[in-house]
């Protein structure tokens, strides 16, 4: 009976490609956030949040922040946070401090990993695969790998933050990479959930807010794209 026998030299057959779950998983988490938001008359509840924050006067994005920036230092999502600034500020002032937020979040967990919480954070990693990935990529290729883990989602975002600070990346070259590489997610989570609450609280269709939401969608596919491409050829 003749079996037939795989060169060693030729290459691997290619495996069949799976359903692309993460889009699928995206649109099921918007919807989710819509039917909650309806059932629990969030438009309501937001409007009064939003009038308690407007009493603290310029205090209130500034509590916004610190609230952010606490959260992320003690590992916690981020992304409801981002949905409820969207809801209080609207989008461009709900970027804002989402932005300063998590950047200041980013590196305040950055500093006490490097400075003040070492042995605690080397514990929690220890035989983490991922962060011994991660490592070894920074030791090969720098910063720029700051930037690419934070575009590519193949790391958690909390292991970042903390993990950075055991590796050698400067602390404002990792501040710097991480604002500006978290900033495209932050625009379309932010904008997208004013566009979500601006729609069951006014009942109307934000087309403006769609927009961006659109086109900060599109730009972050094609950045993505690009940065697992240098990500392979890294590998």
């Amino acid at each position: 009976m003749n079996q037939t026998t795989q060169d060693p030299a030729s290459p691997p057959p290619a495996k069949p490609k799976g359903i692309p779950w993460r889009p699928l998983v995206l649109l099921a988490a918007v919807a989710a956030v819509m039917i909650l938001a309806y059932l629990f008359d969030a438009g309501q509840k937001i409007q009064s949040l939003r009038d308690w924050i407007h009493g603290l006067g310029v205090w209130g994005p500034v509590a916004f922040v610190l609230i952010y920036a606490g959260a992320t230092l003690a590992a916690l999502p981020g992304v409801a946070l981002s949905a409820v600034a969207g809801g209080l500020f609207g989008a461009l002032v709900g970027i804002i401090t989402v932005s300063i937020g998590s950047t200041l979040g980013a590196g305040l967990a950055f500093l006490a990993a490097r400075y003040f919480a070492r042995s605690s954070v080397e514990s929690w990693l220890a035989g983490n695969q991922r962060f011994q990935k991660l490592d070894h990529m920074v030791e090969r290729q720098g910063a720029i790998v700051v930037a690419i883990s934070r575009l590519v989602p193949i790391f958690p975002f909390n292991l970042l933050n903390f993990g950075f600070g055991l590796t050698k990346v400067p602390f404002w070259t990792y501040l710097l990479y991480s604002w500006i590489c978290m900033l495209p997610g932050t625009i379309l989570y932010v904008a997208g959930f004013d566009a979500i609450f601006t729609g069951i609280k006014e009942g109307r269709v934000p087309w403006a807010l769609l927009a961006v939401v659109a086109a900060m969608a599109v730009l972050l596919f094609f950045i993505i794209k690009k940065a697992r491409q240098r990500l392979r050829e890294d590998e």
